[in-house]
C-alpha cells in the first residue's frame, strides 16, 4: 500500500468513527434531550412510531398501545377509561398532546429516558423495532374502584396515600371523562370532544385531587392550628380557651357563630381536644389569633402548604398566605379566609400525624420496567419533613380518634377499626352551596392508609349537607377497601 492511499485509509477511519460516534451521541447521549424540545416536530413524530410502554396497576395494564393501521402506527387504548383518567390523563399523536402520566413519563413510555441509555444503544446494533418502557404505579385498582364507585353522581376528589412511605393508592375525581376519546387519531372529533368538555360546567377535565380550582379547607384545617399549638409548646390538648356563643374578629364588626349557633359544650371554656372533637369555629378563632399567622403558616408549610410536588403529575400548591390581619388569621384557624387547600395536602396532614409526625413526599410511580420485564429504575421513598415530635402527633392521633368514635366524624366509623378522622362543611359565600370535606386514617394504631375527601356543590345539597354525611361515608368506602374489609 502506497503512503498517500495508506493516509487516505487512516483519514477515511477518522471520518468514520467521528460519524459514528457524532450518530451515537445524538442517537443516545442526546435522545432525551431531543425528544422533549418542542420545535423538533420530526423527533416528536417518529416517537409514535414507537411501540410505547404500558401504565401498569396492580399488576395489569391500564394504558396500552395496539396497532393503529394508519400513519401513527400505534393507538393508545384505556382499561376503564374514565376511573382511571386523573391518573393516565391521554396522548394524543394527532394533535400532538398530552397529559397526566401520559406526559408526566413521557421520555420512559416512548424509550427515551436516560434509563434507557443500553436498550437504545443495543437497538442500535440489533436492529430491534423501538420499543418503549413500562410505568408501573402505586395504586391499588380495588381501592381506585371504590373510590370512584363512592364518588359516583357527585363533584370532588378521593385520594388516598400510605402515610409511613407516600405511595398514592388512589386518585379518583368526578366527573370524568373517557381518555379514550381524547387518544383518538380522528382530530376532528377529538377537538369537538374537547371542546365539548371544556364547556362543561362541572369541569370534568380537572384533576380536582391535586389540582383545579382549590377549596377553603373547613374545619379539617383545624389539625393544622392543633397542631402549632402543640408544636409551640405552649399548649396541650387539654388547654382551655374561653367559650362564647359569638365571637367578634379582631379590629372588624363581623361576627361568627359556632355550627350549632351556641356555645362550645357547657361552660365558659372549652378545651382544645374539646374544641377539635365538638368542631366549634369560635375556640379555633381564639387560638389562631393567639398563635398568629406565622406560627400557623409555619405548621401548614411543614405539612406541605405552599409547595408544589411532582407524583411525578405536578401539584398546584395548597396556600396559607403570609402577613394576615388578625381577623384573617382567626377565619383560618378554622378552615376559612384566605386558605386553600387540595385534597392532597389535607391527606399529607392526615398521613404526616399517622406516621408520627414525618411527612412523607407523595409518589405514584414504583419502578419503571423494560419489555423483557428487566428493571430499569425504581423510586424510592422520601421524606419531605418532620411536622410534630413523635409524642405530640400521639396526641393529635387521640383527638382525632375521638373525632370519630364520639365527635361529629362519626360517617367514617368502621366496625373493628380505631379510624382517626376530621371533618369539614367549608362555607363559599351567602346562599353558595358548602364544600364538605374529610381526612384521616386507619386503623389509628397501626395507620395503612390516609385519605382526604372532597365534594363540592354542597353534595347536591346546597347548605343542608355536612361533610359528616356525605364526605366520611366515602373515606369509610375506601379506608376498607384498602383493608380488605
Amino acid at each position: 500500500m502506497t503512503k498517500e492511499l495508506r493516509r487516505l485509509s487512516i483519514i477515511m477511519l477518522l471520518m468514520f468513527l467521528a460519524l459514528f460516534a457524532a450518530t451515537s451521541v445524538i442517537q443516545v447521549v442526546q435522545a432525551e434531550t431531543l425528544a422533549e424540545n418542542p420545535r423538533n416536530t420530526r423527533a416528536l413524530y417518529d416517537s409514535y412510531e414507537v411501540q410505547r410502554g404500558s401504565i401498569i396497576a396492580s399488576g395489569s395494564a391500564i394504558a396500552t398501545s395496539i396497532p393503529s393501521g394508519d400513519v401513527y402506527s400505534w393507538q393508545r387504548v384505556y382499561t376503564d377509561a374514565d376511573m382511571w383518567a386523573p391518573v393516565t390523563g391521554f396522548i394524543n399523536p394527532a394533535l400532538g398532546s398530552s397529559t397526566g402520566i401520559e406526559r408526566a413519563m413521557n421520555a420512559v413510555l416512548s424509550g427515551q429516558d436516560d434509563s434507557q441509555f443500553f436498550a437504545r444503544l443495543e437497538r442500535i446494533f440489533t436492529g430491534q423495532p423501538p420499543r418503549g418502557s413500562n410505568v408501573v404505579l402505586s395504586l391499588d385498582t380495588a381501592v381506585q374502584r371504590a373510590a370512584y364507585e363512592a364518588l359516583e353522581g357527585l363533584q370532588g376528589a378521593v385520594i388516598a396515600i400510605e402515610p409511613s412511605t407516600g405511595r398514592v393508592l388512589a386518585m379518583a375525581t368526578s366527573p370524568s371523562y373517557d381518555t379514550n376519546v381524547l387518544a383518538s387519531h380522528d382530530s376532528a372529533a377529538v377537538n369537538a370532544s374537547y371542546d365539548e368538555l371544556l364547556a362543561n360546567a362541572n369541569d370534568p377535565l380537572y384533576n380536582r385531587a391535586i389540582a383545579g380550582d382549590l377549596n377553603p379547607p373547613g374545619s379539617t384545617f383545624k389539625l393544622v392550628t392543633a397542631s402549632a399549638a402543640l408544636a409551640s409548646g405552649e399548649y396541650t390538648p387539654e388547654s382551655t380557651l374561653p367559650n362564647p356563643a359569638t365571637y367578634t374578629l379582631p379590629g372588624s364588626t363581623t361576627a361568627i357563630r359556632n355550627a350549632g349557633g351556641g356555645t362550645c359544650g357547657g361552660g365558659s371554656e372549652v378545651t382544645i381536644a374539646d374544641a377539635l372533637r365538638l368542631s366549634c369555629n369560635i375556640p379555633m378563632a381564639e387560638l389562631a389569633v393567639e398563635l398568629g399567622d406565622a406560627a400557623i403558616r409555619e405548621e401548614a408549610e411543614k405539612y406541605g402548604f405552599n409547595q408544589s410536588f411532582e407524583l411525578p403529575l405536578v401539584s398546584t400548591p395548597s396556600s396559607y398566605p403570609r402577613a394576615l390581619d388578625d381577623a384573617q388569621t382567626a377565619l383560618t384557624g378554622f378552615g376559612q379566609g384566605q386558605v386553600t387547600a387540595t385534597p392532597l395536602q389535607m391527606a399529607m396532614v392526615s398521613a404526616g400525624i399517622a406516621n408520627g409526625g414525618v411527612v412523607m413526599a407523595p409518589r405514584m410511580v414504583d419502578r419503571v420496567i423494560a419489555a423483557d420485564l428487566s428493571v430499569q429504575e425504581t423510586f424510592e421513598d422520601t421524606e419531605y419533613g418532620r411536622a410534630l415530635d413523635g409524642n405530640l402527633a400521639s396526641e393529635m392521633v387521640a383527638m382525632m380518634v375521638a373525632n370519630v368514635s364520639e365527635g361529629v366524624a362519626s360517617g367514617a366509623r368502621i366496625d373493628g377499626v380505631e379510624v382517626a378522622g376530621k371533618t369539614g362543611t367549608a362555607e363559599n359565600g351567602d346562599g353558595e352551596p358548602y364544600t364538605l370535606w374529610f381526612t384521616g386514617f386507619a386503623p389509628a394504631d397501626d395507620p395503612a392508609v390516609a385519605v382526604a375527601v372532597v365534594v363540592e356543590d354542597g353534595g347536591g345539597l346546597g347548605q343542608s349537607g355536612s361533610g359528616n354525611t356525605i364526605a366520611a361515608p366515602i373515606a369509610k368506602k375506601v379506608m376498607e377497601a384498602v383493608l380488605g374489609r
